[in-house]
């Protein structure tokens, strides 16, 4: 299963001609949708000044839905933060990549400021008094610069953003991000809370209250903003609407507008741990390819459309031509469990369920190809190699793909791409998954920092990634610093420990277990996490140690 979750929620949009409150440089002629002179390099925006929350009834359950319209827009140049961490020991740094002169340069942004991979903390303070001017709260929220909901905000901005759709750190084991807003670009800002629901400190009665949105002084002085345009005033109504049917207080009410749903990684593998005890099958993506035939993702991306015909076989060989390859490492087993019995019921029977990355370091994408062998269900597989400048030089046979015709599956699978192993306390092996083929599909930004990471992959869940059984050829990707994540919840597939003695174990997470993919190193493909079982026969007990007090 991915601890990607995919998110796409309706916001009001910053635009050209849009009613607009211009809270930086408005003085200097500096609008939405022109400038004059070169804008401001981080301008504090609200779309409109008077904002509706709604507070939908329905049954015994509300949904409670409310966009404050804020938003930060990039000057002339982008604003861009990278963070990451050496190893899971060190911790995380942050830099603002500045560009003056043109010549870009970076700064790192005071200890505080990013704690994780999900933003910035504390970015704005919001505070809300009541019509007779009281104040009934004040409260915090960060900020994440990337979003599904950003769009050019004057006529000269660049046409595309080249940064990521989201702040992703559900993975525990996530080394490095990338946040940004391109130029000319907005973000919102105090739209949502940390994990995308509204603000639960606003689901107020219904009234009138006054909203103040204020950019936090340890950021106004570092980004170098004004404190006179770095506070933002709203009119927020509340109102309630009855709802005639449908909903159950957890889904939007259909035809209202939604906020993205994002979770944390808790909430992530509580959600991963749901579905894999609910549908059957791998759980590698919890929001696509579910009991259907996959639509492969060619059908709409010409990148991703594989040649009809395996290459020849002068240009094709054995071994991978030199230059650039992907390297493909493991991270540690995340999200462990420990049930008793299949889909709730308890047999006696007792499963370590777990999920497992494997992620591609770089620098160059793993591009693998398969070509059906007519008139069966087996496709040979290829692999692809670019040059420094993304041409194609050369491919090299990589094994084969199947077709996978269970229920919950119901696409090709690229075999030996990893595997998994349960090792007694002496390292040799107590118990192999039966998880032995694989959908490559990018469910997991687990280092944006790395050279030629793609920051906006297309196929990042198996509704787009496989193929059907109608295809005669197909194409899976893995891009440089991305991973693709499975949970591993299925008999057969998690591991049954039901007669192995207590006492210590590792999961084993391996990549390209047979060397049939040509990459930079093989020296890092296998990851281990220690944990031990304990109990009785009828009531197993399992502990997790941190990896360097990482929990995941």
């Amino acid at each position: 299963m991915s601890s990607r979750i995919s998110r796409r929620g309706r916001t009001r949009l910053l635009v050209a001609g849009a009613v607009t409150t211009a809270v930086a440089a408005a003085a200097a002629g500096v609008g939405v949708a022109s400038a004059a002179t070169d804008p401001p390099a981080l301008a504090f925006m609200a779309a409109t000044p008077n904002v509706t929350a709604e507070r939908h009834i329905f049954g015994d359950g509300s949904w409670f839905n409310v966009d404050l319209g804020v938003n930060l827009i990039a000057g002339k140049n982008p604003f861009e933060i990278r963070a990451g961490r050496k190893s899971y020991a060190d911790p995380i740094v942050a830099q603002q990549f500045v560009t003056e002169k043109g010549r870009t340069t970076a700064v790192n942004l005071p200890k505080g400021m990013v704690t994780d991979f999900m933003g910035l903390k504390n970015f704005t303070t919001i505070t809300v008094k009541d019509s007779s001017g009281k104040q009934i709260k004040s409260f915090q929220q960060d900020f994440c610069p990337n979003g599904w909901e950003t769009h050019r905000t004057r006529p000269d901005a660049p046409a595309e953003s080249p940064y990521p759709r989201e702040c992703n750190g559900s993975n525990p084991f996530t080394l490095g991000a990338v946040w940004g807003i391109q130029a000319g670009w907005n973000a919102p800002v105090a739209t949502a809370s940390r994990f995308g629901e509204a603000p639960s400190q606003l689901d107020l009665p219904v009234g009138d209250y006054q909203v103040t949105v204020e950019l936090n002084k340890a950021y106004r002085d570092f980004f170098k903003i004004s404190a006179k345009t770095t506070s933002v005033q709203l009119n927020m109504k509340v109102v309630e609407i009855k709802e005639s049917g449908g909903g159950d207080g957890t889904e939007p009410v259909p035809g209202a507008s939604s906020a993205p749903a994002r979770v944390d990684a808790k909430a992530a593998k509580a959600q991963a741990a749901r579905a894999a005890a609910a549908a059957p099958g791998d759980e590698h993506s919890v929001h696509g390819g579910e009991g259907v035939e996959s639509k492969q993702i060619a059908g709409y991306l010409p990148a991703f459309r594989p040649p009809a015909k395996a290459p020849q076989a002068l240009a094709s060989t054995a071994q991978a031509p030199k230059g650039p390859r992907p390297d493909l490492r493991s991270l540690p087993a995340w999200g462990i469990s420990l049930e008793e019995g299949t889909d709730g019921v308890k047999d006696g029977k007792w499963y370590v369920n777990f999920g497992a990355t494997v992620w591609n370091a770089g620098p160059s994408t793993l591009l693998v190809d398969g070509f059906r062998r007519t008139g069966t269900e087996l496709m040979d597989a290829y692999q692809y190699f670019f040059d420094a400048n993304g041409k194609q030089v050369g491919s090299a046979k990589a094994g084969t793909m199947e077709w996978d015709n269970r229920e919950g599956h119901k696409h090709w699978h690229f075999t030996d791409f990893a595997q998994y192993n349960l090792l007694k306390a002496d390292k040799k092996l107590a118990v192999r998954s039966g998880k032995e083929a694989f959908c490559l599909a990018n469910t997991d930004a687990v280092d944006y920092t790395v050279p030629n990471a793609k920051w906006r992959p297309e196929n990042t869940d198996l509704s787009t990634a496989c193929g059907g059984n109608t295809a005669v050829a197909v194409r899976e990707v893995l891009d440089a610093g991305n991973g693709d994540t499975y949970s591993q919840a299925r008999p057969g597939q998690s591991f049954e420990v039901t007669d192995l003695p207590n006492g210590t174990y590792y999961i084993e997470v391996k990549a390209n277990p047979a060397n049939k993919l040509a990459e930079v190193s093989t020296s890092n493909n296998t990851s281990l996490r220690k944990i031990v079982l304990g109990g009785t026969p009828k009531a197993r007990t399992l502990t997790v140690p941190p990896v360097f007090g990482i929990d995941g």
